[in-house]
């Protein structure tokens, strides 16, 4: 049985996967064991470290890092590139698309009835058939839910609607959309290289969660991307329409809608998976305009990302408010997560709301107690 056990699997496609639990080196390409990541919130119970949420951040501006923290980390960019992504259909779509169907292309929706209407309303209902997106209930959902599964409630299904479309005024075909072949990926990568350079190219390729490509990007050039977003907010749609309408790229309670919804026009904040969190602002201290990109180590923790982009935003005068707070704990920010000439700035930005009698008394009664 032990020698069966370890043999190794020689059946079809194996050889696409794994040969140890323990994972192989890539040259070039660092795993998590490698990437030196920082502490980036500390949650803790009556002073007593209880969850450390590591992570990196970037910020950028006019083409370079201006401040780096937690280590330049390999990732895939994922959801948080739509904007990008949607640059290579912005001038075909933008003649024959409303607001609301230019919003919905470049969400990350939770999956509502008025998300699911703004993205089949980008196809002609015989065109439905051909959107690709996996077959999903709505990621966020309230009360008692009976849906069954459905592409259009997958997260991504204003995208792949807006893709097909912009693939039909481009004259591409779409059948392989999906494909990294298809002509869309190459036009794509062509748009990454407007910020990052002409001899850019990703060090890997993978299937996004939705079934298209998703590339390999350092923290740092996510934040160069984003911050050419903001230098590059008028050449198209893409700005204004996530700042005509930010409950339709993420929904209730969603972090880059909340941002867009107090950014008053200035701020572009979109999440990706898995942990990623990218804001794109426009600043008088940062005249080519600021991209500032989270990445937390362990995935998706919008908590945790809330406090973080509350603390950037925030040193950078702009307010937002603090998430549901932290069952008897208090979050606390690492200073690094800003640029030490804002470190004064981050100083006077709690992580956490008044005293509440109902939730705080026992935590007064223990001072009093160690006054004693």
């Amino acid at each position: 049985m032990a020698a069966e056990r370890d043999a190794p699997r020689n059946g079809p496609g194996s050889r696409w996967y794994p040969r140890s639990p323990l994972g192989e080196q890539i040259p070039g390409i660092p795993t998590g064991r490698d990437v030196e990541w920082e502490p980036l919130v500390d949650y803790r119970r009556n002073g007593v470290s209880e969850t450390t949420i590591h992570g990196a951040v970037a910020w950028a501006s006019g083409g370079r890092i201006v401040h780096s923290f937690g280590g330049n980390v390999l990732c895939y960019g994922r959801s948080m590139m739509k904007p990008l992504m949607m640059k290579v259909f912005a001038r075909h779509l933008d003649p024959v698309t409303d607001w609301r169907q230019k919003a919905i292309a470049v969400s990350s929706h939770n999956g509502d009835a008025e998300h699911v209407a703004a993205a089949q309303s980008l196809l002609p209902r015989e065109e439905w058939g051909l959107m690709q997106t996996p077959l999903d209930v709505p990621l966020v959902q309230f009360g008692r839910q009976v849906r069954r599964p459905r592409r259009w409630f997958h997260t991504c299904s204003g995208e792949h609607a807006a893709l097909l479309r912009g693939c039909r005024l481009r004259g591409w075909s779409r059948a392989g959309y999906t494909l990294p072949s298809h002509p869309f990926f190459e036009a794509y990568l062509e748009q990454l290289r407007r910020f990052l350079g002409p001899g850019w190219q990703p060090l890997r390729i993978a299937r996004d969660g939705c079934g298209l490509p998703t590339v390999s990007n350092t923290v740092s050039e996510l934040a160069l991307l984003y911050a050419g977003l903001a230098a590059q907010r008028d050449e198209d749609w893409i700005w204004e329409a996530m700042q005509r309408h930010p409950d339709l790229i993420g929904g209730f309670n969603r972090l880059d809608s909340t941002i867009l919804k107090t950014g008053g026009g200035r701020v572009l904040a979109k999440e990706g998976a898995d942990g990623l969190l990218g804001l794109s602002v426009v600043h008088p201290d940062f005249p080519e305009g600021l991209g500032v990109v989270v990445k937390i180590a362990h995935g998706w923790n919008p908590q945790a990302t809330w406090y973080l982009a509350r603390a950037i935003l925030g040193v950078l005068g702009f307010s937002l408010r603090n998430p549901y707070p932290l069952h008897r704990q208090k979050a606390f920010l690492v200073p690094g997560v800003v640029p030490p000439d804002r470190l004064p700035l981050l100083e006077r930005l709690p992580t956490w709301d008044e005293w509440d009698p109902d939730r705080d008394r026992w935590e007064t009664w223990q001072a009093e107690e160690d006054r004693a």
